[in-house]
Parts: structure tokens; C-alpha cells; sequence
């Protein structure tokens, strides 16, 4: 059995069922039927609208977000699917907070419900800077199949993992077009 990275402290009888879906070629296919539409969002202009919209339909006392930005080194370097930053700076005679977000470029490419599964869940770290029981209930309350999707989610980057090329990749995200860590 390989080694599946994204998917370890998931049950034995879960692992198992995607090793079989891996032995058989199909773990893409699955992943792809169950979540077939790409992400709208294409820059970052698109991605800062879309978290700020998330984020005001969710957590309308939360601190405002300066920043919302495509990170392409995040996921190589970082090993993470996105971040959260409060960078301070001096202004005046108070110190100022400015929040930032950064998501991995990966996402541009692929599926609507992930690029909406780090969103939630960097939104959530503005309330609940632990990956706790609270946390947890955040993410449901903006996104009621947050567990589930952040399971297949992990799916899609060992499908991506195990051999995605440019051609495979189209596939995962069941797009016509070519084109994750910290908490997910």
C-alpha cells in the first residue's frame, strides 16, 4: 500500500476503499464525477471579491482582510494549502494589523468546492487561530459539508499526487482546460 500522505489518521477500512480506487485507475474519475465544476475564480482580483463576499455572508464582525492573493510557491514550499498572516505595521501612534491570505495557485485550477474549502478555512483562522472544536463548528457553520469536502479535497491531491499530468489534471477537474499543509 502506499503511503497516502493527505489521508493519514483516516480510518483503515477508509484507506482501503481508496487504495482500491487508486489499484484500479480511478481515484481521478472519482473525484472528478463528484465535483465537476471548476473555479470561477481566475485572478486575484476574482479571489480577493470572492473570500471578502464568503466572509461578509459568515462573518460579518470579523477584522477586514487587506490582502487575498494566488500564493504559487505556497504548496512547494510551505507544504501548506493556504495562510493567514496579521502583518503589523506602525501608523500614527497605534500599531495596525493588516490580515492577509494566501491560497495556494493550485486552486485556480482546480474544482469550485475546494478553492471554497481553504477560503472557509483561512476565514476561520481570523475567529479561531486553533485547529480546535471551535474552529471546526466555524468551518461548519460556513460550509455545512466541510468535513466532507476537505476529505475529498485530500483525495484530489493524492489523485494529483500519484501521476496528474497536464492531461490527467483536465480529468480531476473535469474541465476542458489545463490549467495544499497547514490545517485541511
Amino acid at each position: 500500500m502506499l503511503t497516502l500522505k493527505y489521508l493519514q489518521g483516516y480510518p483503515a477500512e477508509l484507506l482501503a476503499q481508496v487504495q482500491g480506487l487508486i489499484d484500479a485507475g480511478r481515484l481521478a474519475e472519482h473525484v472528478a464525477r463528484r465535483h465537476p465544476e471548476a473555479s470561477p475564480v481566475r485572478n486575484e482580483r476574482e479571489l480577493y471579491d470572492y473570500v471578502c463576499a464568503l466572509k461578509a455572508r459568515h462573518m460579518k464582525s470579523a477584522p477586514p482582510l487587506a490582502k487575498v492573493v494566488f500564493d504559487p510557491k505556497l504548496h512547494v514550499v510551505k507544504n501548506a494549502l493556504g495562510t493567514h498572516t496579521a502583518v503589523s505595521r506602525v501608523q500614527g501612534g497605534r500599531l495596525q494589523a493588516k490580515r492577509e491570505i494566501r491560497i495556494a495557485a493550485l486552486f485556480k485550477d482546480g474544482p469550485a468546492d475546494f478553492l471554497r474549502t481553504i477560503a472557509v478555512h483561512e476565514l476561520a483562522h481570523l475567529k479561531e487561530r486553533e485547529h480546535d472544536k471551535a474552529f471546526y463548528a466555524l468551518c461548519r457553520h460556513m460550509e455545512p459539508d466541510y468535513h466532507a469536502l476537505e476529505f475529498d479535497l485530500r483525495l484530489w491531491l493524492t489523485a494529483r499526487e500519484l501521476g496528474a499530468g497536464p492531461a490527467d489534471n483536465a480529468r480531476c477537474t473535469n474541465t476542458a482546460k489545463d490549467s495544499d499543509g497547514h490545517g485541511t
